[in-house]
């Protein structure tokens, strides 16, 4: 898959050891994520995020990325193609800047990269959020994402698997409901 697709309006590219830092501070900026998914970040655990696989899955399917305006890094993205199975994707993490955070960013790059991967043959998206972060829940929930009824118990959190078509209803034929009056 071309990466770059995934957006028209931003540059998108894989990120690597040497954009560590600028990653971290991406992530610190949003403390109400790490509040619900702990630890904190570190330079260790942004590595390790970088290389980590689901079970299953190879490294060609993983894609660690950056979306920048300009230079700034803006938002990232930790994608997993045929994940859990092979027209799916899977998030396993997306975090935009705070700076840039509601005022419809993440939207907009989530629609982009929904139609990117329907392009590619990527019927459904996938992914997880700690359980009781009311904005994860309503971000997801808002752009299509539903729950799927299975949940992931960790030692420190509980991660409800959500899912959604990445074929809109958008796209489908508007069709006007008669109303009886």
């Amino acid at each position: 898959m071309d990466i770059t697709k995934l957006s028209t309006k931003y540059k998108v590219c894989r990120l690597t050891e040497k954009d560590i830092d600028i990653v971290l501070e991406l992530c610190m900026g949003n403390p109400l994520f790490y509040q619900y998914c702990p630890p904190a970040p570190t330079k260790e655990s942004i590595a390790h995020d970088m290389a980590a696989l689901p079970p299953g899955t190879k490294n060609e399917d993983k894609y660690y990325l950056g979306i920048y305006e300009e230079d700034k890094l803006i938002a990232v993205l930790d994608l997993i193609l045929n994940y859990p199975n092979e027209n799916t994707a899977f998030i396993g993490c997306f975090m935009v800047s705070s700076e840039r955070q509601k005022k419809g960013l993440g939207t907009m790059l989530i629609k982009e990269m929904i139609d990117c991967l329907l392009i590619n043959g990527y019927a459904f998206t996938k992914l997880g959020y700690v359980k009781g972060n009311p904005q994860a829940k309503a971000f997801w929930f808002k752009n299509g994402f539903v729950e799927t009824g299975l949940e992931t118990i960790t030692e420190d959190y509980t991660i409800v698997i959500l899912q959604r078509s990445n074929e809109s209803k958008a796209r489908q034929p508007f069709v006007p409901v008669r109303q009886n009056n």
